[in-house]
């Protein structure tokens, strides 16, 4: 730049005078000064006065300077091309520095952002790793404490790094006594990376491990240090929030467990008291064969409600396990609702009970105990909320590959407030009768949801309940046959 504008200027001094060409180097070296440091500004500003007294001051070609005014301009010429030269790479310099305050700014301000909305360790270490890969283009991982207060060997996140023992035994070093350590550092300095502390408030949360392939200046030092700050104190708080959660469900079970166990006691209590009591009355006298007989009635109720009580909590510890699959075979409807009826029909003697099947209804490819289990459940509970004398009626038919079973009564219904929560695991209504452990609802859900269906409750509109349940399902082709004869 300075060659090209001192060509122009030989070429035009006969015009403009070479005074005014050493206005055009001076602005060249103001310009050069915005764009290299301080090293070329110099040999710009040196040059551009050799070149201006060697080919413009009179005496031409020669570096001797004839009168003193020249000397004096060539020296103030130098003076301020090198002062104005160093002063602006000095402004440029500033404000590269001031820019890349404010870069990290913004990136502790973007951290703390896309931290506030992390839900979850693992989502603060891989936006944390992804972080470190972005504004510090360096590979990391990070090791965290475990419940005893060790420092865990697997990685949580996705990371292609990987440690040798010899770096296991320097990233457990750094833990222990919440201090850097590795590479590029005074302690234990083998390795291939730099294990820094995640200090929380309160305690060593873990390290974070760097690939190094170089050390980090003051300035970015500063930033990586604020950057562990804010990534420690948010790891720090999701295992808080993870403790106060898990001590919130711990209250919670355990409120339940008191709950649960109190009901099942009362529950089981009844009918073996009854059965007790029966036996013992039937082994004292021998009475007449009427009396025995309602004693036998007593005992077998009191059986099949104890038996009832087993089968539901078993249902329910299958459906918690996630082991139940049903076994589909070829069922007939008659079948099924023949089977529920017949098992309930103590029950069912007080109310008048209507059976509703299509003629043509076909063959069902279903679990046949699941859907008894989930019939004979919604049957017992319509008994116990009806009115005596009144109708209880269960309704089968299939349409658009869905069987669909309806159980409606004539009782109260359901507030309409409680009708989101009737199938959830123990709940029990607040108008709800003593007795029973809030699984029956919640198991026929389980089941219904196991053939792929669904199942709803909803209040009828001159008062009573209605279930409705709809299961996709195959008929048999021989139903289709018959239909084309």
């Amino acid at each position: 730049m300075v060659i090209i504008t001192a060509a122009i200027g030989f070429f035009l001094k006969g015009v403009v005078g070479y005074q005014v060409v050493s206005f055009a180097l001076l602005f060249v070296v103001s310009v050069l000064a915005f764009i290299y440091g301080i090293g070329p500004v110099l040999m710009a500003s040196t040059l551009s006065a050799l070149i201006w007294d060697f080919f413009f001051i009179p005496p031409p070609y020669t570096l001797h300077v004839g009168e003193p005014e020249d000397m004096l301009m060539l020296i103030m010429f130098f003076i301020i091309a090198l002062l104005n030269g160093v002063l602006t790479s000095r402004v440029r310099r500033q404000e590269m520095k001031i820019r890349v305050r404010e870069e990290r700014t913004h990136a502790l301000y973007q951290l703390a952002r896309e931290l506030s909305t992390a839900l979850g360790v693992e989502d603060v270490l891989t936006l944390a790793v992804n972080d470190v890969r972005k504004y510090f283009r360096r590979e990391s991982a990070i090791l965290l404490k475990d419940d005893a207060s060790h420092l865990e060997k697997r990685i949580r996140h996705q990371t292609a790094l990987r440690f040798s023992d010899n770096e296991m035994s320097i990233a457990e070093w750094a833990f222990r006594h919440s201090a850097k350590a590795g590479k590029f550092t005074d302690t234990l300095p083998t390795g291939n990376y730099t294990f820094y502390p995640l200090k929380g408030i309160n305690d060593n949360m873990g390290v974070i491990a760097v690939q190094n392939p170089q050390v980090f200046t003051q300035g970015e030092e500063q930033f990586w240090e604020a950057f562990l700050s804010q990534v420690s104190g948010k790891i720090e708080r999701e295992f808080l929030r993870e403790m106060a959660k898990n001590a919130y469900v711990l209250k919670e079970s355990d409120k339940l467990y008191k709950t649960l166990f109190n009901s099942i006691s009362h529950e089981l209590r009844i009918p073996v008291a009854t059965i007790m009591g029966a036996s013992d009355t039937l082994q004292a006298q021998n009475y007449p064969e009427e009396t025995r007989k309602k004693l036998y009635a007593e005992i077998s109720t009191a059986s099949v409600r104890l038996n009832q009580l087993i089968e539901n909590l078993l249902n329910m510890s299958r459906l918690e396990s996630g082991r139940i699959t049903p076994r589909m075979d070829w069922c007939d409807i008659h079948d099924l609702a023949n089977k529920v009826t017949s098992s309930l029909s103590q029950e069912l003697q007080p109310f008048q009970v209507s059976t509703v099947i299509p003629p043509d209804m076909p063959l069902v490819y279903i679990d046949f105990g699941l859907i008894e289990q989930v019939l004979h459940n919604l049957v017992l509970n319509a008994t116990q909320y009806a009115p005596e004398g009144t109708n209880i009626r269960i309704k089968f038919f299939f349409d658009h590959g869905f069987l669909t079973i309806q159980v409606m009564d004539r009782g109260k219904g359901f507030p309409e407030n409680e009708l989101p929560s009737v199938f959830n695991k123990f709940y029990r209504g607040k108008d709800a009768k003593t007795g029973g452990t809030g699984l029956g609802l919640s198991i026929v859900k389980g089941f219904v949801e196991a053939h792929g269906g669904t199942v709803t409750a909803e209040n009828r509109k001159n008062g009573g309940a209605a279930f409705t349940i709809k299961i996709p399902v195959k008929v048999s082709e021989i139903d289709d046959l018959n239909k084309q004869v």
